[in-house]
C-alpha cells in the first residue's frame, strides 16, 4: 500500500503550540519500525500545483499566500506564522492527497500521512489549514479524467467547513462530516450530509450513527472515488475533541469506512486530519492503526 508523507517539510513551532507537528515524523517512524509498510512504498509527494490549488481556491488568496502578504488577522485566522516553509508544506500536504488519490485508485487504498486541511476555505484559511486538500485532490482527479464523481468522508471531530463551503455548489463532489456539534467551527457550514454529535458520545453511539451516515453518503453520493479524512481527535484524551472515543473505538470505526466503502467497490484515499491529545503518543497510535488497519485489508484483497 502506498503511503506519502511530507514530514521533511514540518514546520518549526514554539512548544507550547496546540498544533502536534511532531506526530507527523514520529508517524513516519512508527510504520516503519512496525513494518506496517515497506520502505518503497512510502513516498515523497509532488508539490501541488498552481493550477491544482486554483481549482479550490482563488487567485488572489493563492497570490497573498505565496508573497506573504496575509494580513495580521489572516495569519491568526490560520494559527500559525507564515513562512516559505509553511507555503511548501501545505503544498506537499495537498500533493500527498493527489497521490494517494492516485494510487487508491490503482490499488483500492491509499494514505496520505498527512493532510484532511478541512477549514481552509476558498478565499481564506483557518484552523491550522493553509490550502484544503480534499477538493484540491477530488478536482484533480476529475480533470485527470479518472473519476466522474467523489464523496468525502469527514471523520475529523470538527466540521469541514471549508470543505462544504469551496463544493456547496459542486454536485460531483458529496460532502459528509460526522462531529462536535458543539465543537469548532462554531459557524459551521452545511455540508451534504452533517451528523452532530453531543459533548461525550463514546464508541457505541458513535458507531450507530456514523454507520447510518456513511451508508447514507455512499448511497447518495454514486461516487467513484472516496476521500476519508481519519481524524485522532474524537478520541477521549484529545484536548480539542470534546467526544469520548476510545482507542479501539476508533479502530472500530476505521475498519467500518474502509469495509463499507469495499462494499461498495470505492477506491479509498485516507487522510489524516487532526488530532491534539495532550501525549503525542496517543495521536501516533491511533494513526498508526488507521494504517495498519487499511494495510491488512489491502493484503487481503481490496
Amino acid at each position: 500500500m502506498k503511503a506519502f508523507y511530507c514530514d521533511h517539510f514540518v514546520l518549526h513551532l514554539p512548544p507550547d503550540h496546540r498544533f502536534p507537528m511532531r506526530k507527523y515524523s514520529l508517524l513516519r517512524e512508527r510504520i516503519l519500525a512496525e513494518q506496517i509498510i515497506a520502505p518503497d512504498d512510502l513516498l515523497v509527494p509532488d508539490a501541488a500545483t498552481d493550477e491544482q490549488i486554483l481549482r479550490a481556491h482563488d487567485a488572489d488568496y493563492l497570490e497573498r499566500v505565496v508573497s506573504g502578504t496575509l494580513t495580521r488577522r489572516e495569519i491568526l485566522r490560520i494559527g500559525f506564522p507564515w513562512s516559505s516553509a509553511a507555503v511548501e508544506r501545505s503544498r506537499r500536504a495537498s500533493g500527498g492527497t493527489i497521490g494517494a488519490c492516485r494510487a487508491a485508485l490503482t490499488d483500492g487504498v491509499a494514505v496520505n500521512l498527512a493532510g484532511g486541511t478541512h477549514h481552509a476555505g476558498r478565499d481564506h484559511g483557518e484552523g491550522y489549514c493553509i490550502f484544503n486538500d480534499s477538493p484540491i485532490a477530488a478536482r484533480a482527479m476529475q480533470a485527470e479524467g479518472r473519476v466522474r464523481r467523489v464523496v468525502v468522508l469527514d471523520c475529523d471531530v470538527h466540521q469541514g467547513n471549508g470543505t462544504a463551503g469551496i463544493l456547496a455548489d459542486d454536485p460531483t463532489i458529496f460532502t459528509f462530516s460526522i462531529h462536535g456539534a458543539k465543537n469548532f467551527p462554531f459557524r459551521k457550514i452545511k455540508s451534504d450530509l452533517d451528523i452532530e454529535l453531543d459533548d461525550g458520545v463514546a464508541d457505541d453511539v458513535y458507531l450507530e450513527m456514523l454507520e447510518v451516515g456513511i451508508g447514507r453518503a455512499l448511497a447518495l453520493a454514486h461516487a467513484d472515488l472516496a476521500i476519508y479524512l481519519a481524524g485522532a481527535d474524537p478520541f477521549i484524551g484529545d484536548r480539542l475533541g470534546r467526544l469520548g472515543l476510545s482507542k479501539a473505538g476508533l479502530a472500530q470505526r476505521d475498519r467500518l469506512v474502509l469495509e463499507m466503502c469495499r462494499q461498495h467497490g470505492l477506491p479509498v484515499a485516507i487522510t489524516m486530519a487532526g488530532g491534539y491529545a495532550r501525549d503525542v503518543e496517543d495521536i501516533v497510535d491511533i494513526h498508526a492503526q488507521t494504517v495498519r488497519i487499511a494495510a491488512e485489508m489491502q493484503r487481503a484483497g481490496w
